[in-house]
């Protein structure tokens, strides 16, 4: 005897359960979605990624309506996840949930216990050392690197800077920034040289490249200042004056293709006093 087909009005009415009810009929495989009964954890993955750039991109707006929305698109991701586990009885939501719950009383002792923790600062310092000892622990008789746990699926600019945080917790880092600085222009000089040799190898190129933009990770890191971020506004800025150029070509009727470098540049240079 088949199942009922899902109804609005016979899903639960508690949201979660609401939620975890729609994405389990999602994955039913007699009457759910062919494309959701589809994927796989390597499949949906790049949307999880997607998604919690969607809530920063929110974040960085102060778009609340945006962020509710995103915020429930980031939670969907979790439980699809989730859905995933429980098929193949891996774990479900609950676990993921009560797991979390553990790690977070595990990790401030402070508020759960007795401990006492005098600022922000001597919190980051506890918190860092606690993930210390659970990597250990994972590790075993293994010794654990003090680079565990830097996930390779980050963006490579966001890696950069937590492999240089942790390899400065053991002392492996400049304390000024001078030497930070000479760093990049050292990396810069190798890259200028590599490319000035007649048919360069690219292999090179790239290799070099890739110091010099890990060199300037790090000094966005020595400045406190979120590489990311500070990318994304530049990123930004670039698009404002770039529209600003076709704009007012546009206004001429004419599109970029149609004007010189030297047309184009005028018109950017323009744009930096307004935008």
């Amino acid at each position: 005897m088949s199942k009922p087909r899902p109804t609005p009005e016979n899903l639960p009415k508690e949201p979660l359960a609401r939620l975890r009810a729609v994405m389990s009929w999602l994955r039913d495989r007699d009457q759910g979605c062919p494309w959701d009964i589809d994927q796989t954890f390597q499949t949906i993955a790049p949307y999880t990624i997607e998604e919690a750039y969607e809530v920063a991109d929110a974040i960085e707006r102060n778009d609340m309506s945006g962020l509710k929305e995103e915020l429930g698109d980031l939670l969907l991701q979790v439980v699809y996840h989730s859905q995933m586990a429980s098929e193949i009885q891996a774990f479900d939501f609950d676990d993921v949930a009560a797991a979390i719950a553990e790690k977070m009383i595990d990790r401030h002792p402070h508020v759960f216990g007795d401990l006492k923790i005098a600022d922000a600062d001597a919190q980051t310092v506890s918190w860092e050392a606690r993930k210390a000892a659970e990597r250990a622990q994972k590790a075993g008789s293994q010794p654990a690197s003090t680079l565990e746990g830097v996930a390779r699926a980050l963006p490579a600019l966001l890696r950069a800077e937590k492999l240089q945080k942790r390899a400065a917790r053991v002392g492996f880092d400049w304390t000024e920034i001078g030497p930070v600085i000479a760093k990049i222009e050292e990396e810069l000089a190798e890259l200028r040289a590599e490319l000035q040799v007649t048919d360069g190898d690219r292999m090179r190129i790239t290799d070099e490249l890739g110091d010099v933009l890990f060199a300037v990770a790090n000094l966005a890191r020595h400045c406190k200042v979120d590489p990311e971020a500070a990318l994304r506004s530049t990123n930004d800025k670039f698009e404002r004056r770039f529209r600003y150029v076709e704009q007012r070509l546009a206004e001429k009727g004419r599109k970029p293709a149609e004007a010189s470098l030297e047309e184009m540049e005028a018109l950017w240079q323009e744009a930096k006093t307004r935008a």
